[in-house]
């Protein structure tokens, strides 16, 4: 009874939310490029879920673009940065799974969440303002997973772009430069002391 009560407003308040995201990337896209990615990044990795907020925000366009690559930065972003702690199995779930793996190792190591989160607010200007990425709410919060990001995104976008290009900008955007912002940045870090290794180390997959 208590769900079928507030159940519809919690609904309409979202989806008024969704659209004031939405027109606002139009807007701004470069400073609502950065909210949305960095936003989207952080709640891939937590608890909650990204794919249930962009379906119930019901992102689109460049929103769903950008919160497209905040997800792929998290998830490409951790598994690049790993590479020193983990073996392919376990890059691999991190880049076409999930970033939620890491979770308790950034309980322990806070600072391991800093390249990714980087590589997130670099990658949502350069979707909404220099690929112009576009998708649905359906795979918004899915980056890397399963390519489900990669599989709506082409859905999304190939009517209106060559696909060969739009293939081109995914590879560039949702995989090579989140991961290689994520491995710079956490290079220096170790380099510093910052990051020590075994930090990013997953159970044995």
């Amino acid at each position: 009874l208590l769900a079928v009560l507030v159940g519809p407003p919690i609904a309409g308040f979202m989806r008024y939310l969704g659209d004031v995201v939405n027109h606002a990337t139009r807007l701004q896209p470069f400073w609502m490029g950065i909210a949305v990615s960095a936003i989207m990044s952080f709640v891939l990795f937590s608890p909650l879920s990204s794919a249930a907020l962009s379906i119930m925000l019901q992102l689109s366009g460049l929103a769903a673009g950008a919160a497209t690559a905040g997800c792929c930065a998290s998830m490409i972003g951790y598994a690049a940065a790993s590479w020193r702690d983990n073996k392919i199995g376990g890059i691999l779930a991190q880049a076409l799974g999930t970033s939620m793996l890491q979770i308790g190792n950034t309980i322990r190591h806070p600072q391991i969440l800093i390249p990714s989160t980087l590589a997130a607010v670099i990658v949502g200007p350069l979707s909404t303002l220099v690929f112009r990425m576009e998708n649905n709410y359906m795979g918004a919060g899915m980056g890397t997973s399963g390519l489900v990001g990669q599989i709506t995104t082409y859905a999304t976008m190939s009517g209106s772009m060559s696909p060969v290009l739009l293939i081109v900008y995914m590879v560039l955007l949702h995989f090579l430069i989140p991961a290689l912002i994520s491995l710079l940045c956490y290079e220096l870090m170790y380099r510093k002391g910052w990051i020590k290794a075994g930090y990013l180390t997953l159970p044995e997959i």
